[in-house]
């Protein structure tokens, strides 16, 4: 028997026409730097959403499933493209703006992009990889800029303001398969090159009504959230498109992501919650405790792209700001879990939860890999392998243009699970804890030691900044922990002090023998430690190693 239901795809055009007419009077703010942020409306920037597609497709030509890429920050013209592009039917590709030149180009080629729409602020780093990509026809510049830099290139360039004037305000959309591509995002390419993951409109907008359930960000037209994860990366964690659900605000910090910037946002536009990876609430702790800003109205932070320190968590307790815990990948659109505790404990019973990366919404199903493939119990001590499925995951990488749009791969079981990488347990009301990076577990004398575990323990010393542990050789153990250590400006602390202070929370077997102090912990391109750069600085001997 069948239902009688309608069959209405669910697409990012849906999405779209919601938001600029049921939620029209909710605003995107753009940071400028001045002293007047530019606002917009939803209405507005649907209407603008709408001149940009007629002026893709009548002046630039784009049809179909083409790619249009973003070389953007988060402001309110990438907003903008984020809804003209999928809904016109082409996909929507997002540049990772910190990554090294031959991976973007690597990445643009193979993604075969036809148009680029660029801030001015990047031309330095767009001009330079143009003659490198064959595909790029046009190139649309918004904001400010150098367009000297742009000059004798071979792809025609286009004002963003004056390609999209005196358009048309309305746009026959076409009607899209709900499981076509929306939009394309590459992974970091830590190893080998980067993997495209092509999201569908399905998976757009079924993320985006779970991003907006009260289990996860909860958030309504009452909120204004800070939006510093990147729209680059992994479509900003769905918070563009959960807002244009249910009318949420956004707050667009555009290029002013330093500390002290972020501190002036929030204190005079006053977000209720805010998005971002660990560094950036490490650094505007140190901005705010230097220098005391009002940080008052934020109610929630969401905290992912890596473990967040619980001596984190609890500093920003202290300022009135809570901190959720949220793990997620590329490969999971990004939200896989969030860290909030179970109805009705004390704020010391909530403690355990809060400090794991949380628990499984309905739209992620969740099994831990034994080292035989044998799946492990929800038990909270057996570890395993991570391994998701679900309407928003992905379940093979972007074959590339001209080849295969679906291509599979090992990081997929055979029976079309996600093998994430990531080691930890899982408890029986399903709250996940990771210990580890399966390529980052430190395998010593046939025991393992999570480097995530004494980070944490480190992070927690007063005089600590940042510390990174990796597993390097050893003759009679196989394998023991390196502490790298950033110790904040002043600070006295010893290796004998910090070891000591380690000893206090993890087992003496696990104390590293090796340490040595470093500038700053190496980051990704979204802000992840790279600990791949310190294994290697190890190997080629540029590390003062001090043993103990």
């Amino acid at each position: 028997m069948l239902s009688t239901m309608q069959d209405v795809s669910l697409t990012v055009t849906r999405i779209l026409k919601h938001g600029m007419t049921i939620h029209g009077k909710s605003q995107v703010t753009t940071w400028t730097g001045e002293a007047e942020p530019e606002r917009r409306s939803f209405a507005e920037i649907g209407e603008r959403a709408t001149r940009l597609a007629n002026a893709l497709r009548d002046e630039l030509g784009v049809v179909g499933d083409q790619r249009v890429a973003t070389l953007m920050w988060n402001n309110s013209e990438h907003v903008e493209a984020y809804f003209a592009i999928p809904s016109m039917g082409a996909v929507l590709h997002t540049l990772n703006l910190r990554l090294p030149a031959e991976q973007l180009i690597w990445i643009v080629n193979h993604a075969a992009d036809r148009v680029v729409v660029a801030n001015g602020s990047l031309l330095p780093l767009l001009a330079p990889l143009l003659p490198h990509l064959p595909t790029v026809e046009h190139v649309v510049v918004a904001g400010p800029g150098d367009r000297s830099l742009l000059d004798g290139c071979t792809p025609r360039v286009h004002e963003y303001e004056e390609l999209i004037a005196d358009r048309p305000t309305t746009y026959d959309w076409p009607e899209i398969d709900e499981r076509s591509a929306a939009a394309l995002c590459y992974t970091s390419g830590t190893t080998g090159d980067p993997k495209g993951v092509a999201y569908s409109h399905r998976s757009i907008y079924l993320h985006s009504m779970q991003v907006n359930m009260a289990e996860s960000m909860g958030l309504t037209e009452k909120d204004t959230t800070l939006v510093v994860v990147p729209q680059f990366h992994v479509n900003a964690w769905g918070l563009p498109h959960a807002t244009f659900m249910t009318g949420i605000n956004m707050l667009m910090p555009d290029r002013f992501l330093q500390p002290a910037p972020l501190a002036e946002m929030i204190e005079r536009e006053r977000p209720t919650h805010a998005a971002a990876v660990p560094t950036i609430w490490q650094g505007l702790l140190a901005e705010v405790t230097a220098n005391p800003r009002d940080l008052s109205s934020m109610s929630q932070v969401t905290i992912g792209g890596a473990a967040c320190p619980p001596a984190l968590m609890e500093a920003y307790d202290k300022l009135g700001v809570r901190l959720c815990h949220a793990w997620g990948m590329t490969e999971t659109s990004p939200l896989g879990t969030m860290a909030h505790p179970p109805y009705g404990l004390t704020p010391e019973q909530e403690w355990p939860y809060r400090i794991t990366q949380g628990r499984f919404p309905l739209g992620v199903e969740a099994r831990l890999s034994g080292p035989a493939g044998d799946t492990l119990p929800w038990d909270g001590e057996s570890a395993g392998e991570l391994e998701v499925r679900g309407p928003w995951i992905a379940g093979g990488y972007y074959g590339g243009a001209g080849g295969e749009d679906f291509r599979p791969d090992d990081k997929f079981s055979e029976d079309g699970w996600l093998k994430t990488g990531d080691v930890g347990v899982i408890s029986p009301d399903g709250y996940l804890t990771l210990t580890d990076r399966a390529k980052d577990v430190i395998k010593s004398g046939g025991e393992w030691i999570s480097s995530v575990d004494l980070e944490n323990a480190l992070m927690a010393h007063p005089e600590v900044a940042e510390a990174a542990v990796v597993a390097v050789p050893d003759d009679r153990w196989g394998e023991r922990p390196l502490a790298t250590v950033v110790l904040k400006e002043g600070a006295t602390a010893s290796y004998a002090d910090l070891r000591d202070f380690l000893a206090r929370s993890v087992a003496k077997w696990q104390l590293p023998e090796r340490w040595a102090l470093i500038p700053a912990v190496p980051k990704t391109s979204v802000g992840k430690f790279d600990k791949k750069v310190i294994r290697k600085s190890y190997a080629d001997g540029q590390l003062d190693v001090t043993q103990l």
